[in-house]
């Protein structure tokens, strides 16, 4: 397993060099089917790209640099929450926190790289201490992968004792070490049952005081109860939502609070149990709850599409979804029974706007970062398509071309 990782960490480092070598110049990119991020498919299209952005979006005319006849091309898929450093360690164990030691830091790099080569620009890691070390190292170019956004650490109704004072002081600590958003427990596990932990006045407190220093807060919540509370205290979005009913997706639809389901997560867990289990609350009984959580998830994004609550892409990924974060988009379609294109639209322009970042990515548009990634095959008539990643490009650079 470490050889492994090392050796995917060298890749990693060959790829980053050759990405930057191949993008000095205008590049003009074919396309025959075009997503836009916001828009019906347009079909023979091309996208000119000079430097990191985006200069045109328009109809074929020029010789292209990249010709992705063929495939569909959409805007670089953002995935609103990930756990980058959740791994299995050398045991092939989950690995579910603590220090960074030279293993964890070398999987952390290689869930980086699986994720981009996936087909996704950005992520959404919420949030571990390490994970700011992971930021600043890509965003200086020193490892490639997703642009990340962190939480930095997570606040739960023991925090400071629960004082709401000291909630608040978390909160400002986040905000002091460069936090992007704010994450908060207002509900337990569903391997616990999801019921509400933090009061009404705790989560008011930790959403305000986010709302202060200028950051997003998202918000574990699984029961109405917790929800609610995120809403009226003023958070930015709630996650999983499994048991939310239809007062409380309502309630979110008026207050214009995101939504990110996740049905990922629980697969992944099923499918790898035996690598989870006997970590933490990872028991047999909790594993029965996720089991019965299954249906709930099919249901609960069926029921915030009818309310038209604002519907974000997020997989919650942990050890052994990094890389495979598109089986949420078939998930969603195949189980939940989302649009194809609605579906992608969450990972793209209403992802975008949830991370108060629509005037970079989500789109593919003029002055808009040219992150980029083409599938093979047309997804709105076969959603696994998305598994078929052959081209990505994140900010001019191209890390992925095996058409």
């Amino acid at each position: 397993m470490k050889t492994r990782t090392l050796v995917l960490a060298a890749i990693c480092c060959a790829s980053l060099c050759t990405a930057h070598a191949q993008t000095k110049d205008r590049i003009v990119i074919r396309a025959t089917r075009l997503l836009d991020g916001k828009h019906p498919v347009q079909m023979r299209m091309q996208i000119v790209v000079e430097g990191s952005k985006i200069v045109s979006v328009g109809p074929i005319k020029d010789p292209p640099t990249y010709d992705l006849t063929g495939y569909t091309v959409m805007p670089g898929w953002i995935d609103t929450h990930v756990h980058v450093g959740a791994h299995f360690g050398p045991n092939g164990k989950a690995t579910l926190g603590g220090p960074a030691t030279p293993f964890s830091t070398l999987a952390s790099a290689a869930n980086l790289w699986a994720t981009l080569q996936g087909g996704f620009t950005t992520v959404q890691s919420l949030g571990a201490s390490t994970d700011k070390d992971l930021r600043e190292a890509v965003a200086a170019g020193q490892i490639p992968g997703p642009r990340v956004l962190t939480s930095i650490r997570q606040i739960t109704e023991t925090t400071g004792g629960g004082d709401l004072d000291k909630l608040r002081a978390a909160v400002d600590q986040a905000a002091d070490e460069g936090a992007d958003v704010i994450k908060l427990f207002a509900t337990k596990s569903i391997r616990d049952g999801g019921a509400q932990s933090m009061t009404n006045e705790q989560v008011a407190a930790v959403c305000g005081e986010a709302t202060k220093r200028g950051l997003r807060s998202v918000v574990h919540a699984h029961a109405p109860g917790g929800a609610k509370a995120a809403v009226m205290g003023g958070c930015t979005s709630v996650e999983h939502g499994i048991f939310l009913d239809d007062e409380t997706l309502q309630l979110m639809a008026d207050k214009g609070v995101y939504f990110d389901p996740n049905f990922l997560v629980l697969h992944n867990y099923l499918e790898l149990k035996p690598k989870f289990l006997g970590t933490g609350n990872y028991t047999e009984e909790g594993f029965a709850y996720m089991e019965k959580a299954l249906p709930l998830d099919d249901q609960v994004i069926r029921k915030a599409r009818a309310h038209h609550v604002k519907i974000v892409f997020g997989t919650d990924a942990v050890a052994g979804a990094h890389g495979r974060n598109a089986e949420e988009f078939i998930y969603r379609v195949k189980d939940g029974g989302d649009n194809p294109l609605d579906a992608i639209a969450s990972a793209t322009s209403v992802a975008a706007e949830a991370l108060r970042m629509s005037d970079k990515i989500g789109m593919l548009a003029p002055g808009m970062e040219a992150d980029i990634v083409a599938v093979n095959g047309d997804p709105l008539a076969d959603i696994t398509a998305v598994r078929q990643v052959k081209f990505v490009m994140k900010g001019g650079h191209v890390f992925k071309n095996e058409r």
